[in-house]
């Protein structure tokens, strides 16, 4: 008996051992993919560091000879960028806002109203999800231009005011919610708009969010679209200015990686501030 109890503890310790250098291997790699994903933000934020001779002489280098902060205070009096930034607050937060409700709209009638095709309708919606912009750029602008909404903010927002992806996010998250709450709803005499709204929007909170994110990181990080859609830096986005700060400034990398650091910026905080929901949103999406 006693050298069974022995030989159990031992293997015990044994298992305990080895789930414990199993359980270090995977912090190991873990912690070494995530400097790998971050090294390259790293790197930009000490090139903004650098001179423009340190950069031309050590471009591959990390740390620069002389840690300089020019640029992060040249860039906001040089070019607009406090005009650029503002464009794109504007630009993807109205087509954050205004997609969210269309989606949610959408989302819900796919959900829960039966109607006649609305499965076929559904997959049609969910096919233009691989179509790539670069086929329906031309005729978008050429509509945009005949609305005479080129150059304007409404050029930028209509096009984008619903979108696949959120229909079908939102759609998967109604799916998730009880239909009891739905029928006590009629039962007191509620209308099918005064549901969606009295009922079901208030517990969208966590997609909300987590949609919003993606949606507002998605537009905030728009290159090719708002280079087509605008041509004044009046209605410019961030993202876009920078893409024709070589052509305007000259080949300066620590201006340009300012003005990625400085964009980057509201992103990584709209996502600390939504993590909690982002995580729950994905979460609930996923479980029909």
């Amino acid at each position: 008996m006693t050298k069974t109890y022995l030989e159990k503890k031992r293997s015990l310790n044994k298992n305990t051992m080895s789930s414990a250098v199993g359980a270090i291997a995977v912090k190991i790699v873990l912690i070494a993919l995530a400097v790998c994903t971050l090294f390259p933000f790293i790197w930009m934020i000490f090139t903004t560091m650098k001179t423009k001779g340190d950069i031309q002489a050590n471009p591959a280098s990390l740390l620069p000879q002389k840690f300089v902060f020019d640029t992060y205070i040249s860039i906001w009096s040089e070019v607009p960028f406090a005009s650029y930034f503002k464009n794109s607050l504007v630009f993807a937060g109205l087509v954050m806002a205004i997609s969210l409700l269309f989606d949610s709209l959408a989302g819900y009638a796919f959900a829960r109203i039966k109607f006649k095709g609305s499965n076929v309708v559904f997959v049609l919606i969910l096919c233009t999800m691989m179509i790539p912009f670069q086929v329906t750029m031309t005729p978008l602008f050429l509509m945009i231009n005949k609305m005479g909404l080129y150059d304007s903010f409404a050029g930028l927002v209509i096009p984008k005011m619903a979108d696949a992806f959120g229909i079908f996010m939102m759609r998967q998250f109604f799916l998730t919610l009880p239909a009891e709450l739905e029928e006590a709803g009629r039962i007191d005499g509620a209308s099918e708009i005064g549901i969606f709204f009295k009922i079901m929007l208030p517990l969208c909170k966590p997609i909300f969010i987590t949609l919003g994110v993606f949606t507002f990181m998605g537009n905030w990080n728009d290159l090719l679209y708002p280079m087509i859609i605008t041509s004044s830096e009046k209605y410019r986005p961030i993202q876009a200015a920078i893409a024709l700060f070589a052509g305007k400034y000259g080949i300066e990398y620590n201006f340009f990686m300012t003005g990625l650091v400085l964009a980057a910026v509201p992103l990584i905080i709209a996502y600390l501030l939504a993590q909690k929901y982002f995580v729950e949103g994905i979460a609930m999406t996923g479980i029909k």
